[in-house]
């Protein structure tokens, strides 16, 4: 079986007041370190999904083997990064048994969890989706295999996975994630990147 990687890194950062996907930790971006975290956990290609400060982003990140992903309905909400990534995955290439969806403002994200995910999604006889388990939720980083892509695209708005994570329509694996719940958004986030 074969997964791809989706990065889910077009939003405007509009809290944080600068584009989050630039932030530097341990000197890398934090959109660099989320391709090097996919790439190294054995996703077979890996998707960045981006929007708002597209051209800053592009000039300014290495990629790295990615594939830059453009997301012109940003603005509508998440859903519309997932929508446009999975677009891009079956239309460019073969098609993954299943795709990792994460985001790139997880900090305490390690290739070693992406890697037990991808494991796990493997080693299944039958389509499961394997997600994160943090602060009591269910949460990407998530993998999700090719027989919930619809309910995937069926998405809409500024709801993610989350809905499909709390309602799953195949079985559900989840793996604990410590420090999952640690994201940017607020420039007082910052100081938890240390």
């Amino acid at each position: 079986m074969s997964v791809d990687a989706l990065i889910l890194a077009a939003g405007g950062s509009r809290r944080l007041g600068r584009p989050k996907q630039l932030l530097e930790f341990q000197g890398e971006f934090l959109l660099e370190r989320a391709i090097r975290l996919a790439t190294e956990a054995g996703a077979v290609r890996v998707f960045a999904v981006m929007g708002a400060h597209f051209e800053i982003i592009r000039a300014s990140v290495h990629f790295s083997g990615a594939i830059p992903v453009i997301n012109d309905r940003w603005q509508q909400g998440i859903a519309t990064s997932i929508v446009a990534g999975l677009h891009a995955v079956d239309s460019l290439g073969p098609k993954p048994s299943g795709v990792l969806v994460m985001s790139c403002d997880q900090p305490r994200l390690t290739a070693d969890h992406l890697r037990t995910l991808i494991d796990e999604f493997n080693a299944q006889a039958e389509p499961a989706i394997v997600a994160s388990a943090y602060a009591g939720v269910h949460g990407v980083p998530a993998i999700f295999p090719r027989t919930v892509f619809p309910h995937l695209m069926n998405l809409s708005g500024d709801k993610g996975a989350r809905a499909l994570l709390a309602k799953p329509p195949c079985a559900l694996i989840a793996h604990e994630f410590p420090g999952g719940e640690v994201d940017i958004d607020l420039p007082a986030d910052l100081a938890h990147l240390d």
